[in-house]
């Protein structure tokens, strides 16, 4: 459609790191974690096997790929948030998460991926609640992105949950589901 400005890829926009992270902004990112393994099973109740085996975008991973490659990126995301506050500014390593969505596990159930989020997003959140002012502050050196903080890593997959779930309710959106 001519004018359209939509980028399929970045349903919510794309992540903006702000200047200066706020606790408001924070709690808002702890939120968006605590709530997304309900949305993401409400996300995907409905669907048929056919449906969840259908790509979010021409080109795009398919429903299934988005639910397990979120399990594989937030158990990531929760290590290498107990690294940082475990260990001074460790190192960490980047996964290549297309070959990830591509590997033989790729085909199982989604309902495993959901429990492993849950159970995940559960921790993650307890953790987060009982951060200080410090805590916040640390950080590990990521391979490919440099120095992030605990608390920019938190809104990163804020905004990540928020992302992928809305991949799924704007396919369904589109589609009529």
């Amino acid at each position: 459609m001519p004018g359209l400005t939509h980028d399929p890829r970045f349903p919510v926009g794309d992540f903006e790191k702000p200047e200066v992270i706020t606790a408001e902004d924070r709690r808002y990112a702890m939120a968006s974690i605590a709530e997304m393994p309900e949305l993401l099973r409400d996300a995907i109740r409905p669907l048929t096997r056919e449906q969840i085996n259908s790509p979010y975008r021409e080109g795009g991973w398919t429903v299934r790929q988005v639910v397990h490659h979120l399990a594989d990126s937030h158990m990531t995301a929760f290590f290498r948030l107990r690294k940082a506050l475990t260990e001074d500014w460790p190192a960490v390593e980047g996964y290549n998460e297309t070959a990830f969505a591509t590997l033989h596990d790729i085909t199982a159930p989604v309902e495993w991926s959901l429990e492993i989020v849950e159970s995940v997003h559960a921790r993650w959140v307890m953790l987060l609640q009982s951060l200080s002012e410090e805590q916040w502050q640390r950080g590990f050196s990521h391979a490919e992105r440099g120095k992030m903080s605990v608390e920019l890593q938190t809104l990163l997959y804020g905004w990540h949950s928020r992302n992928h779930v809305a991949h799924i309710t704007h396919l369904r959106a589109e589609n009529g589901w």
